[in-house]
This record gives C-alpha cells, structure tokens and sequence, in this order.
C-alpha cells in the first residue's frame, strides 16, 4: 500500500506508462520531467539521498533512478547505491581559532557550517595532508558530457550523460589534486554514489590534476572523512574506500570532580508513560534531535521521507526522544 505523496504518483507512473514491464523487455526506460510533472513536481520525485527513500514501487521491482540530462532521467534494475563501512575508529582532537566570533562550532545546524568548522580548523587540511588547500569550487553546475558503465540485473548497462545538473558541496584545491567534499549532517546506511561521482567525471574532464573524492557525515561534534577512489574511472560501482578519519573539535577536559558534580546535581525524574524505547543506536537518536532542532517541528512522514529512516525507525526513534524528554509530540489532524 502507497503511503507517501511520492509512493503514489510514483505508482500512477509505473501504471500509466507500463514501466516495469518496459524495464524487464529493454533493460532500462527513460522519462523525461514533463511526464513526472503530470503526478507531482520531478524535483520532489527524483530526489533519493538514501536507499531507504526510494519509493515503494522502485523497492517492489529493484529499481533506481539518474539524471541522464537537465529533466531527463533513467530507470532500471541498477545498483546506484554504496552502504557505509561500519569501522572502529579513534577520534583525534583539534584546536579551533580563539579569535573567530562568527562562527560557532557548537551549534552546527547544515552541511555548509560544518564544511567551514572543518576547514579554518585545519581538519580538512589533516586528512588531505595538504596545508596549501584553497577552495575554489561549489554550488551548482552541468555535468558536461560523458559516458559511464554500471552494474545492473541484465548485466553492465552503458549510460550517456547530457549536462545533466550536480551540486558540489566544496572543492579544495591543493598542490597535487583536487578535492571534492560531498556533505551530510544526518547519519545513514548508504549512499548515492551519483553525488560523488557525477562531479568526479566533470572535473576529470576539465583539469589535470587527479580528482580526490571525499565524504564528509557530521553529527554530535564529530566530522567523519572518508575518501573513495574509482578504480575504474568509467564504471559506477569500482569505488571502494580509501580511508577514513574522525575528528572532534577540542573542548573543556572530563575529570573525576565534573562526573561526580554532575552525579549530584542530576534529578531522579519518575518514569514516564512512554514505552521503553526500542531505537538501538544513541547516535542517530542524537542525529534525529538535531534535525528537529533545525527544522522545528516535522510530522512523522517527512522524517521519513527526508531521512534515512523506515516507519517503524521513525517511531521507535521519536518514541525514544520523548521518553527521554528531548522530543515533544504534537497531535497531527485527525489522530485521536
């Protein structure tokens, strides 16, 4: 059953112009924006971050999606998306600048204030192991024009780019390459491999110095690096992680007499009314009160659809908020 407002027109699509059945004959089936505009707006429509966001339908017959063009798109049976290695690692801790006002490192709300944090704190310049960093490219662009290969049901599919439209969070450009920053500040399994790849392709084709693709996650102080190398420059799917690095920005050191202060001044509360949580991951309980903090309040369907979470997660992880009083919930229309 169709939930979302993408569910739906998604499944009006598919039923519509047949485009399952069109997939399992030809291997893939081309749409253009105009025909997605007759549902609902293609921006709202093509927009899948996670795994987790693609509609229904796409989950039913192991479809994604890419821009092929400005409002011209490919379906098929292909693999788009990378699931996050899930390493231990040590988190290193770096000074920030005492003489900067304008920029707050303790309330980071997006992706472009962390990009900042990381880069006038040297975080940036460590993991690269450049010093002479600049930056020098963002926002968005066309892709130029390309080919690429990618792993599909059928088999490797070839697929032909038109100045199709990216976004690049930050570049910095260094003595030796290029480095390009793609940025999230909420937490998930996987990823899009378009948004570091299709940026990958234009810039290999514009300059000479070897392009370094680097994944930055921020969430609860800590900035997360990973860099992916293609191994194949034209084939999708050949990236692999290079590296990883974490980092926090250096505060106040814990000591014995802080732990037992806060002992004694903590309130024993009685238990609230609220199921035991079932969310298994303080992290993104963490993550979730963030985006709440930025965005203010959000219904339980945009917390799904606009993050990496199912219905059931997004449940247990907001029931987990209010059990421990860092989240409210608000009666939608019609909810008894």
């Amino acid at each position: 059953m169709a939930n979302s407002k993408n569910d739906k027109a998604w499944l009006q699509l598919f039923e519509k112009h047949r485009i399952a059945e069109k997939i399992e004959q030809q291997g893939s089936f081309l749409i253009s924006s105009t025909t997605i505009n007759e549902f609902r707006e293609a921006r709202l429509m093509t927009k899948f971050d996670y795994k987790s966001q693609l509609p229904q339908v796409f989950a039913k017959y192991n479809i994604s999606i890419l821009p092929t063009a400005r409002g011209s798109y490919i379906l098929s049976n292909m693999e788009t998306f990378k699931v996050f290695e899930n390493n231990k690692i040590a988190i290193t801790k770096i000074d920030f600048p005492d003489f900067l006002e304008s920029l707050n490192y303790n309330n980071i709300t997006s992706e472009s204030t962390a990009l900042n944090c990381a880069y006038v704190s040297g975080i940036i310049q460590d993991f690269i192991g450049d010093e002479a960093l600049k930056p020098t490219v963002n926002g968005r662009m066309g892709s130029s024009s390309f080919q690429f290969q990618i792993n599909s049901k059928k088999g490797i599919l070839p697929i032909q780019v038109e100045n199709a439209q990216l976004e690049i969070d930050a570049g910095y450009e260094g003595r030796d390459a290029l480095h390009l920053v793609e940025a999230k500040n909420s937490l998930s399994k996987d990823f899009l491999i378009r948004q570091v790849f299709y940026p990958f392709k234009l810039w290999s084709n514009k300059i000479n110095k070897p392009i370094r693709n680097l994944f930055l996650t921020y969430t609860n102080g800590i900035f997360h690096f990973r860099e992916y190398q293609f191994e194949d420059p034209n084939h999708y799917n050949s990236l692999y992680l290079l590296r990883e690095k974490k980092y926090m920005l250096r505060e106040g050191v814990i000591t014995r007499e802080l732990i037992k202060r806060l002992l004694k001044e903590t309130r024993i509360v009685q238990e609230p009314e609220i199921p035991f949580p079932q969310a298994d991951s303080f992290e993104r309980l963490i993550n979730l009160c963030e985006l709440l903090n930025k965005s203010g309040v959000l219904s339980r369907e945009e917390i799904t659809s606009n993050y990496d979470f199912d219905q059931r997660q997004t449940r247990y992880y907001t029931d987990a908020g209010r059990y421990l009083g860092l989240i409210s919930k608000m009666k939608e229309e019609g909810e008894v």
